[in-house]
């Protein structure tokens, strides 16, 4: 780059152009800037503190999936629900299958011919559990469902243990 900037101002800059100055106080119109804000309003794209607190319910005493249990309602993407009443389902739709690894196979058929001794390779199981677990709460004639994966065989068990705290928080 050995010639100037024909878009400069003045003879002898080099390098880029400056964007033109404004002040802080008004930003540029365009896509993403509203207009000046009233004095009512607060500042654009700063957090303001609220006026009182929002109220709670409590800290939260179970999370189920997306379904989280308060002390007297349940917080759900779709809204909060009363605790008081609700009906709480789960349906186990997960499946464990069992079988014998392609290493277990190729090593039986590599020890065989040597010692007789690789058909005890054939006896390694592998076990893959695959599949979700659905969870579903009905109260005030609103209904939501959600689905947690299953880990392992011991995953049903204790998602029923949580759905069956959240049943006995639901009777008081």
């Amino acid at each position: 780059m050995t010639e100037q900037n024909p878009y400069q101002s003045g003879a002898g800059e080099w390098g880029p152009g400056h964007p033109p100055q404004q002040p802080l106080s008004t930003p540029p119109p365009g896509y993403g800037y509203p207009g000046p804000a009233p004095a009512s309003m607060p500042a654009y794209g700063f957090p303001q503190q609220s006026a009182a607190p929002a109220p709670m319910g409590g800290a939260p005493l179970l999370a189920i999936g997306d379904i989280t249990v308060m002390s007297d309602q349940i917080v759900t993407p779709a809204g909060p629900l009363p605790l008081r009443g609700a009906v709480w389902n789960a349906t186990d739709m997960s499946h464990t299958e069992e079988k014998i690894p392609t290493v277990a196979i190729v090593l039986a058929i590599i020890f065989f011919i040597f010692c007789l001794l690789g058909l005890f390779f054939l006896l390694m199981k592998e076990r893959r559990t695959t599949g979700f677990i659905q969870i579903t709460v009905t109260s005030a004639g609103r209904h939501h469902s959600t689905m947690i994966p299953a880990l392992g065989p011991h995953t049903f068990p204790a998602v029923m243990g949580q759905i069956n705290y959240a049943r006995s928080l639901s009777t008081m």
